[in-house]
């Protein structure tokens, strides 16, 4: 028998143990959170790389609404974000609300039932309202490089972390992204020796870490939460915000890497915050440990255990540890939600990601897309776009109880707000800034990461729900908004 829900939400990150406890508190009991793992943390509860931590202060990373104030650092390491999000499902009760272990492998929208079917390894389901959850670094990106099958020793991804010793081993990492810069100088205490085989040198800025003293009070959230706001500004090309923030990487570089040489290797050509901005103060020493080699071209082959780059270098390793991002631009768990006429949201997306209010998409009724397109954010916590689309959210579901729904929006509406991004987007360094990153879309072009101004402006524009643009006619409406909230 086919089990029916009001809710179902996919993913137990932060986003979607969020909703879930949002929910319960509003007296929603009829919802369900599913999850493929077998424990709930999302990104936290997948990524044990050695230094994994949060890149923005630990204050800004809980939910407003329960907050947590016994971080040990100023940026929290990655198990006790993990162990934060198991508290909440604990203390707020969502156990019973949750089916670990279970595989979303389709969601098809009836229309004539007006629900969405829903069929998972646990069984089928039905739910009026389905919200996506899954995040934008929950799939690892395997590049294709030749050989890499063939490699006889230890092969893993820096998100599928393989637990074993490194003492005594050869070790190669592929990548300088975010995982990298935090994991290379962990590997480098243990290992014999590592090559860092580097693409695309990333601007790095000063951290600033430390533990919190015993007895020391938390900063305060909302102070911090205005500074982070005031980086914006370095994102749009240009400024002297810009500017600013180009002297401090370059300051922190000459700081730390006295050679000429290797600070060249070391320097992009690209802008500051065009790339994921990157915070760490022993990357650079690492970099410069005497078993440590900074390869500045990519691997194109792998032949046995030799790691061969592009500038014809080989390296005989034990380990290769991929530390190369994830998809984010072409989410896969887009090809298994289908909508009201037969298409996938993969097809929907075809062009790259759009929506209305980074949340809702034309042809799919009844569904919330949490920390999708558009709802990233480069220079704040994740979290106020994620707490601002749960408001969304709960918002809908009321009107839908009044309605009867369902809740479409209008084709004219997603089309006005994704002109909209696309406009702001134009003078930002993601995409003025000269380099390829995840934020945008590899075939269009397009910023569909992240949304192109403050936090702010999403919470006060998107953090309730504005039943308007579910009605036909609505993009000018849209479109007039925009014009008037240009906040750069």
């Amino acid at each position: 028998m086919t089990a029916a829900l009001d809710v179902a939400v996919v993913g137990a990150g932060l986003a979607g143990v969020g909703l879930g406890v949002r929910l319960r508190r509003a007296g929603r009991t009829g919802f369900t959170v599913l999850e493929r793992a077998d424990d709930v943390g999302g990104t936290w509860r997948d990524n044990v790389y050695p230094g994994v931590a949060c890149d923005i202060p630990s204050a800004l990373y809980s939910y407003s609404f329960l907050p947590q104030q016994r971080w040990s650092r100023v940026f929290a390491p990655g198990a006790e974000i993990h162990e934060y999000v198991r508290d909440v499902v604990r203390t707020e009760g969502l156990a019973p609300h949750l089916r670990l272990g279970t595989d979303l492998t389709s969601a098809r929208w009836d229309d004539d039932a007006g629900t969405w079917r829903l069929t998972t390894s646990r069984g089928p389901l039905t739910a009026r309202v389905l919200a996506t959850a899954v995040g934008r670094l929950s799939e690892p990106r395997v590049p294709e490089i030749p050989g890499l099958g063939t490699f006889p020793g230890r092969v893993f991804h820096s998100a599928r972390w393989d637990r074993s010793s490194l003492a005594g081993l050869r070790v190669a990492v592929v990548g300088t992204g975010a995982s990298a810069v935090q994991l290379v100088p962990e590997v480098a205490r243990e290992a014999a020796s590592v090559v860092v085989l580097q693409r695309t040198p990333p601007w790095v800025l000063p951290r600033g870490d430390r533990a919190y003293a015993p007895g020391e009070e938390p900063p305060d959230r909302a102070a911090l939460a205005e500074d982070a706001e005031l980086l914006f500004d370095a994102r749009i090309a240009g400024t002297r915000a810009e500017a600013d923030l180009t002297e401090r990487a370059r300051a922190h570089l000459r700081a730390q890497v006295p050679d000429p040489a290797l600070r060249a290797l070391l320097t992009p050509d690209y802008a500051v915050g065009c790339k994921r901005a990157l915070f760490s103060d022993d990357w650079y020493p690492a970099l410069q440990g005497p078993h440590v080699t900074l390869e500045p071209s990519a691997p194109v082959a792998v032949e046995g255990s030799t790691v061969v780059a592009a500038s014809g270098a080989r390296y005989e390793v034990d380990v290769l540890v991929l530390a190369t991002g994830f998809e984010t631009t072409r989410p896969p768990f887009a090809h298994l939600v289908t909508g009201r006429d037969g298409r996938t949201l993969a097809e929907h997306w075809a062009a790259g990601m759009t929506s209305h209010a980074s949340t809702v998409v034309h042809g799919f009724p009844n569904l919330f897309v949490l920390d999708g397109p558009n709802a990233g954010l480069g220079h704040h916590s994740a979290l106020e776009v994620i707490e601002a689309q749960i408001g969304y959210v709960l918002g809908a579901l009321d009107h839908l109880d009044a309605t009867g729904g369902p809740l479409e929006v209008s084709a004219e509406a997603e089309a006005a707000y994704t002109a909209e991004v696309d406009r702001r987007a134009a003078g930002t360094v993601w995409l003025r800034g000269g380099c390829r990153s995840w934020y945008v879309d590899e075939r269009s072009g397009r910023l569909t990461l992240l949304w192109p101004g403050r936090a702010r402006e999403f919470a006060n524009r998107f953090g309730t729900f504005d039943p308007v643009p579910f009605q036909e006619g609505s993009g000018s409406r849209i479109r007039a908004v925009g014009r008037m909230s240009g906040d750069r």
